[in-house]
């Protein structure tokens, strides 16, 4: 799978957002299965100031202590879901994202062993679970959202697994991955057809 990814982002080029915000470093975390990937995603705990109860990328604000923005997408990633950083193959960074509550996330895409066990962490997590990247290849949206943003109006998918919602910002990030590494072909400056 590494290999996989490795090649379909060599020469991608993340847009990379030059604004002075705080930051924050996020996992996109694919499992090491060539044949049925998943990806895997947080719920965060609805006890938390931001972000609450939303389907999440693992990671978080960079601490002055960290080195770089993927070592704070490691350092949080084992915080919130017991993956120490040894156990993630990073490949490449995607697009920066600016979040609602003014920070810039830089996602990184790492690769991971499918059977290691992730357990959340209660006072951050409420759950973790994996979805098939197949999945969101067929793009079944529930709905799509009209986000504005700077001057623009981002159409952004909502996708329903399970009993999990992934949209705003988590599916920003999923859209950049699936266009990038399958050329998904996921518009999010215009309407879907037949929206």
């Amino acid at each position: 799978m590494r290999d996989f990814l490795s090649e379909r982002l060599t020469g991608y080029a993340p847009r990379q957002l030059a604004l002075d915000y705080p930051e924050a470093g996020v996992l996109v975390p694919v499992t090491d299965n060539a044949a049925h990937p998943e990806m895997v995603f947080t719920l965060r705990s609805s006890n938390l100031k931001m972000h609450r109860g939303q389907v999440a990328y693992p990671g978080g604000k960079r601490d002055p202590g960290d080195p770089s923005l993927v070592a704070t997408a490691l350092r949080e990633t084992h915080e919130e879901i017991g993956l120490p950083p040894e156990q993630v193959d990073v490949v490449a960074p995607l697009s920066q994202v600016m979040s609602r509550y003014g920070i810039l996330v830089t996602p990184y895409v790492g690769v991971i062993p499918p059977d290691y066990p992730l357990t959340p962490n209660p006072d951050e997590i409420e759950s973790v679970f994996r979805v098939p990247i197949a999945f969101f290849l067929e793009d079944r949206r529930e709905r799509t959202d009209a986000l504005p943003f700077l001057n623009h109006t981002f159409y952004v998918p909502c996708y329903r697994w399970e009993r999990y919602q992934i949209w705003g910002l988590s599916a920003v990030v999923l859209v950049d991955f699936l266009n990038a590494v399958y050329d998904a072909g996921i518009d999010l400056l215009e309407p879907p057809q037949g929206a």
